[in-house]
């Protein structure tokens, strides 16, 4: 590993995933959990053109991403009443919950870990 390399944050991001492997969660792609966060943890309104301007990918990368975050109950999509060419992306109760889990096994990860120098 290179010096910018943090090991531990690694090891917390490995423990996290084994976590998420382990429970009934639906697995997402990295692309698919880009665009969730994005959703979640930045101020709405969001539209396939944002977040695709956003994460700086095409257009149909998310529309892909949503046909399978719809389908898991994560994110809902709603044409918009004042632009009937865009669909509006919006949260949902299930998507909220699955993050809140998410967070709460990269919490429990980062406290199973040393801190650097610690044993």
């Amino acid at each position: 590993m290179t010096e910018k390399t943090n090991p531990r944050m690694l090891k917390v991001w490995r423990e996290a995933h084994r976590a998420c492997v382990r429970s009934n969660d639906p697995d997402l792609t990295s692309r698919q959990m880009s665009v969730l966060l994005s959703v979640y943890m930045t101020d709405p309104p969001h539209t396939v053109r944002g977040l695709a301007a956003d994460l700086n990918v095409a257009k149909p990368v998310i529309t892909r991403a949503l046909d399978t975050l719809g389908k898991k109950g994560l994110v809902k999509r709603t044409k918009d009443e004042r632009d009937g060419r865009s669909v509006l992306v919006t949260r949902t109760v299930k998507g909220a919950v699955f993050l809140s889990e998410l967070s709460d096994r990269i919490v429990q990860a980062d406290k199973s870990i040393p801190a650097d120098g610690e044993t």
